[in-house]
């Protein structure tokens, strides 16, 4: 195997040094003394339950006995628990990979816990035996786990382990951040020179040592050669040691309107770009028109989209009648495929099943579903390509390389009457033209002949809801009032799936619960709820509380505006991100109760987040005999905040928040 990669010839060897930063780690395995038990509160973070002493990994490319290449990795961590909210850094899992012909194994597991007892260090080693335990989680993926033994508030647990790896294409990243803070976090990658690896970077910190020094490694390759005798090769090679360290990592929690905080951690991955002397030149990684057509031809995407199918046939003639427009043709496909079929998997780009076996069984995962839309747009002569995306949870997709394993998400994109419409038909109540919130992750791509890059922006999906409230003397310290409210889209969307499986009784007890006070709801409707290619309308009258009090407290709004400020952390290191813009109107007509007069009106507020009004709070409050008038409305421009932003968004909403909580006072007339 290896000689039909190998060019035999010299090339020049040559040491260098880019930086020559000396940081080190500050403990090694297994040197552990009571002095390290006496700290008790870190001064990285005084609240923390957990801190990582050390996180030290390290990467390096080798021969093995297969004919090529493995990458072994070496992983070591000390973490010191201060009390029981830290215990689930005890439980540790690691991945394994297998594809029936290459492996990632591991071994030379050691860990440890020590506990100060009499003023004694103790250890308590794990047994591997009968401590580690393995999970499938189907025929390629598996766990080996283990829990570290006799843990304690103030324990220090300790692992190191080796995995070795034939995937070289993608060696494991490395996370420099997590959850608890972290003293120090250090990867080294040594890459021979004949490999070119891309380093993916990402997060907010800098590093504290960032090196790269060169040396001479021999290399020893064994080839079994089938049937043949097994041959042996031996050369050598520069090898450069790229190492980054960062001291101090504070923990990175997950905080209001963030897509996933995997896209903000700091961390850093690998991928291989080609491969050069003394190997036979090959790039690993294509240009995306290239990517685009294998899986247009691949078996598992995108062969069946445009072969001779007439299944398709059938199943068109059930649902068209041939006369129709490409319009009307097009809704109809989506609308039968959506309404049909069940998605099993929202996480997919390959298919498991192929086409027909996909629409006899009425299910699918969302690349099946949504790739069998698109070969029925395709078979009626409606021009429409698959989309990969990386969903939100899914985290960003680099846009540089086309790195599939990135994806995890397909949709349909369709051109009807010279405009492109989105479709993703796996939502049981997604309308004509929309795409779940998950698929505005930005970066996307049409796996088409020239695969061009699409953006699916956030700040692109704007929700505009209305609310309108009329309020009226009964008599007999009667107050009511009705309701006539038009909900966003995707609130509707919300709402819908929550009718679907809770009903609209517990929706209007919702409604009613959000008033805050005794409140009778009658007449109660929702309109459009079939109407899935638009909002819902949401109705009803409502009944206060006898208005008898000498003093009585009203708040305009009834139920609705922001109760709590969704920014609770004092400082934000990475991006706001919202699922949509915004522009919510909320407006009022009601009478003062009879025979009370207005004591304290709130005052009329303009509030701008900042010179280009990306936020915009308008509170416009009147008074005028014996009617009251309120025009209450919240402005998103845009969706996405930078870090930078997030002071002024935090007191913005602070505002927000204290201003819809004022109330109107009412005083008994004498």
């Amino acid at each position: 195997m290896f000689q039909k990669h190998f060019i035999f010839g010299l090339f020049c060897l040559i040491a260098f040094q880019i930086s020559s930063a000396q940081d080190k780690p500050p403990v090694k395995f297994g040197d552990v003394s009571a002095k390290d038990f006496e700290t008790k509160v870190y001064s990285i973070d005084s609240n923390a339950s957990a801190v990582v002493i050390a996180d030290v990994g390290s990467c390096t490319v080798e021969g093995n006995r297969k004919g090529w290449f493995s990458v072994l990795t070496k992983h070591y961590k000390r973490v010191h628990i201060l009390n029981k909210n830290g215990y689930d850094l005890a439980n540790v899992s690691i991945r394994l990979f297998s594809n029936g012909e290459d492996e990632e194994i591991l071994e030379k597991l050691k860990a440890i816990t020590y506990n100060l007892e009499g003023g004694k260090v103790v250890e308590t080693k794990l047994d591997n035996k009968s401590g580690v335990f393995e999970d499938k989680l189907d025929k390629k993926n598996k766990i080996k786990k283990f829990t570290f033994p006799n843990i304690k508030e103030g324990s220090i647990l300790e692992f190191e382990y080796t995995t070795t790896s034939d995937f070289i294409n993608t060696p494991d990243p490395w996370e420099f951040q997590g959850a608890y803070p972290r003293l120090w976090s250090e990867f080294t990658f040594n890459v021979p020179v004949f490999f070119n690896y891309t380093f993916l970077t990402q997060g907010y910190l800098p590093y504290t040592v960032r090196t790269a020094k060169e040396e001479i490694t021999n290399f020893n390759i064994t080839d079994p050669g089938g049937t043949g005798p097994s041959a042996h090769y031996s050369f050598s090679s520069r090898v450069i040691a790229n190492r980054w360290a960062i001291k101090d990592v504070p923990a990175l929690k997950e905080e209001s309107y963030t897509t996933t905080v995997d896209n903000h951690i700091q961390k850093i991955a690998f991928e291989l770009v080609e491969r050069s002397a003394p190997l036979a030149y090959y790039r690993y990684i294509e240009a995306w028109p290239k990517v685009a057509n294998n899986y247009l031809n691949y078996e598992y995407f995108g062969y069946n989209l445009t072969r001779e199918n007439n299944f398709l046939r059938d199943i068109s003639k059930s649902i068209l009648t041939g006369s129709e427009s490409k319009e009307v043709m097009s809704r109809k496909i989506f609308e039968w495929v959506r309404n049909n079929f069940t998605c099993t998997n929202y996480h997919r780009v390959l298919m498991d099943h192929g086409l027909k076996a996909v629409a006899k069984a009425k299910s699918g995962t969302v690349a099946e579903i949504n790739l069998l839309l698109t070969a029925l747009l395709l078979d009626n002569k409606i021009e429409a390509d698959p989309v990969v995306l990386s969903t939100r949870s899914n985290g960003f997709a680099y846009s540089i390389f086309p790195l599939m394993s990135q994806y995890d998400y397909v949709i349909c994109r369709a051109k009807i009457n010279d405009k492109y419409i989105m479709l993703d038909a796996s939502e049981p109540q997604m309308g004509y033209g929309f795409l779940p919130l998950r698929c505005y992750n930005g970066y996307a791509r049409v796996m088409s002949k020239m695969a061009p890059a699409i953006d699916l922006l956030a700040d692109s999906v704007s929700e505009t809801k209305s609310t309108l409230v009329f309020v009226v003397n009964e008599g007999n310290g009667k107050y009511a009032g009705s309701m006539q409210q038009t909900p966003g889209y995707y609130e509707s969307l919300d709402i819908r799936d929550k009718i679907k499986s809770k009903g609209v009784e517990q929706l209007q007890k919702d409604i009613k619960s959000a008033f805050g006070s005794d409140v009778e709801i009658s007449n109660f409707g929702v309109d459009s709820l079939k109407n899935l290619d638009g909002p819902i309308g949401i109705h009803y009258d409502f009944m206060l509380d006898d208005v008898t009090e000498d003093i009585v407290y009203i708040n305009p709004l009834f139920g609705e505006g922001y109760k709590d400020n969704p920014f609770k952390s004092a400082e934000r290191k990475y991006p706001i991100e919202m699922p949509y813009a915004m522009d919510e109107t909320y407006t009022l007509q009601m009478e003062v109760p009879q025979g009370y007069i207005v004591d304290e009106l709130p005052k009329s507020m303009v509030l701008k987040l900042n010179e280009q009004e990306d936020g915009l709070f308008e509170y416009r409050l009147s008074h005028y005999g014996e009617s009251i008038s309120m025009r209450c409305r919240l402005v998103f421009k845009k969706a996405n905040f930078l870090p930078e932003e997030y002071e002024l968004l935090r007191e913005f909403f602070s505002m927000v928040v204290k201003k819809q909580s004022e109330q109107i006072v009412f005083k008994k007339k004498k």
